[in-house]
């Protein structure tokens, strides 16, 4: 049995190390069919490994690539290879002019090469001519975007860095006639203005459904490429889920730049096959506090951010200046594409998974709770069991620590708010939750099913819990649910705005 490639990058040590490489060398093959190319993807997918793979075949190491698609479809002529990676460079202590510099020297030594030019962007140019006199380079950037991202709270630093990586980048255009091909990767993309203003034939492949599978692992490839560690699973989880594979991919699939192709994260798919153990991976990489902070800024609640319903180009509005939500959201890989409306051009985004939706909502709710994860996630097995056993009033209770704790309130749409709190709650309880439920008569606030209860749900704030439940019989919401064969309960509930918290609530069991 081979092992797996977690944190492996480097295309070279697959071999050495006996690790599983799902093999993406057509969509190389591809690729070298043109020049120019840009590709966004959120953090630990992929991207370097790529990029490490495409250096190895420019640097015509053909060995590596035996039994590989591409082994025996090209021509395996070495080129030098320009690689940069911003994760790697100590823009951070050094400045990132320096640090651009002091990495363009050090490749430039690699090959023999002394630089008499002092500006990053000058020496850059000055390094692809002279690597240029006998054959031309290949130029590979990773995670062009970190010295911004990583000031993404500091405006005038993000700034900052990003005139400088304008002007480093601004000499590719005139060197094209000594580059023979240019990759470059980023979590996010902002808009071509800014930064590639020059570039203008980049080929941004980010949602180009020729290449939606080029990394993450699909369905297919987790089947082909990882049969034992699926068996070891199975068998791990025979007694509880007697077919894994749907839960499998409830956790970790559903990630698509096409709303067509959905794939695995190979960082979470890898550490569950490790460890067996269903749990959030990739999620622990890297916690969105300026994310949550954008939330609140913005007094976003829960049914802002899923199922949300855009249009194609507002993906692109991506400025440092003034940074749009969703998209951000989108880059950053909490939400993703599912489903695609090519008439009206439009995208439907949600979150990927059940990893990515709950640990996105109990940071999010935990935030709230000032940044207390443990005291939720405490509260949450509590409220679990109660709902279970249809003890309400040890619901609310619970619930209403939870509300207590809350820092912060929307102003103007209080009954939204505490409605989406409750939301959360419920979804983390791993309980099936729809809101606003169209019936003939109006739509239903919420609807939470258990195994053996349906709990048909309206809220007020500041009003009366009674007057909710009147409003559920009166409009016949309940009737929707009548051949259900679990016990239907209605409950009003009523939010006191001042307090914070549920001060009524009415239930009545059918």
């Amino acid at each position: 049995m081979k092992n797996l490639p977690i944190g492996i990058q480097e295309f070279s040590e697959f071999g050495k190390g006996n690790y599983v490489y799902i093999d993406k060398t057509k969509y190389i093959f591809e690729l070298l069919k043109n020049k120019y190319y840009f590709l966004a993807r959120p953090r630990r997918f992929g991207k370097s490994l790529l990029l490490n793979t495409i250096k190895e075949v420019f640097l015509g190491n053909r060995e590596l690539f035996e039994g590989l698609w591409i082994y025996d479809k090209i021509d395996w002529g070495p080129c030098p290879v320009i690689k940069i990676s911003f994760s790697s460079i100590a823009f951070n202590e050094k400045g990132l002019s320096l640090a651009i510099h002091d990495e363009i020297k050090s490749i430039a030594s690699g090959f023999g090469i002394s630089l008499s030019e002092k500006y990053p962007g000058a020496a850059f140019k000055e390094l692809i001519v002279k690597l240029s006199e006998n054959k031309k380079v290949a130029i590979l950037i990773d995670e062009y975007d970190k010295p911004i991202i990583d000031y993404i709270d500091d405006i005038p630093k993000a700034e900052e860095n990003r005139r400088i990586l304008k002007d480093f980048y601004s000499v590719i255009k005139d060197s094209d006639r000594h580059i023979r091909f240019f990759f470059i990767t980023g979590v996010s993309k902002f808009s071509q203005v800014s930064i590639f203003s020059d570039l203008n034939n980049l080929n941004d492949i980010t949602l180009d459904e020729n290449y939606s599978v080029i990394t993450g692992y699909t369905q297919q490839e987790l089947e082909h490429y990882f049969p034992d560690y699926l068996v070891r699973v199975k068998e791990k989880y025979n007694d509880v889920f007697p077919d894994i594979m749907p839960v499998i991919k409830h956790w970790y699939n559903g990630y698509s730049w096409d709303g067509a192709n959905f794939v695995y994260n190979p960082f979470s798919i890898l550490n569950f096959f490790y460890k067996r153990t269903f749990d959030n991976y990739w999620f622990r990489t890297g916690t969105p506090t300026f994310l949550t902070k954008l939330i609140k800024q913005n007094e976003y609640t829960i049914f802002d951010l899923e199922k949300k319903l855009i249009y194609r180009g507002d993906l692109d509005k991506y400025e440092i200046t003034s940074i749009s939500l969703i998209p951000l959201l989108f880059q950053t890989g909490y939400l993703t594409i599912k489903k695609v409306d090519l008439r009206e051009m439009t995208l439907l985004l949600d979150f990927p998974n059940s990893e990515v939706e709950r640990s996105f909502t109990m940071h999010l709710l935990a935030d709230l709770n000032d940044g207390r994860v443990d005291k939720a996630s405490t509260l949450l097995v509590e409220i679990t069991h109660s709902l279970k056993k249809n003890q309400i009033e040890k619901f609310i209770e619970l619930i209403n620590v939870l509300f207590k704790g809350i820092s912060y309130t929307i102003v103007d749409n209080k009954e939204k708010y505490f409605h989406s709190i409750f939301y959360i709650i419920v979804k983390l309880l791993g309980f099936t939750i729809e809101t606003e439920v169209m019936t003939i008569d109006g739509r239903i606030d919420a609807v939470v099913s258990t195994g053996d209860y349906i709990y048909i749900i309206e809220f007020k704030a500041g009003q009366d819990a009674m007057k909710a439940l009147d409003q559920i019989k009166d409009k016949g919401y309940h009737q929707k649910y009548s051949g259900d064969k679990r016990k239907n309960t209605l409950m009003g509930i009523n939010f006191n705005i001042d307090r914070k918290t549920i001060d009524d609530y009415v239930v009545e069991a059918l």
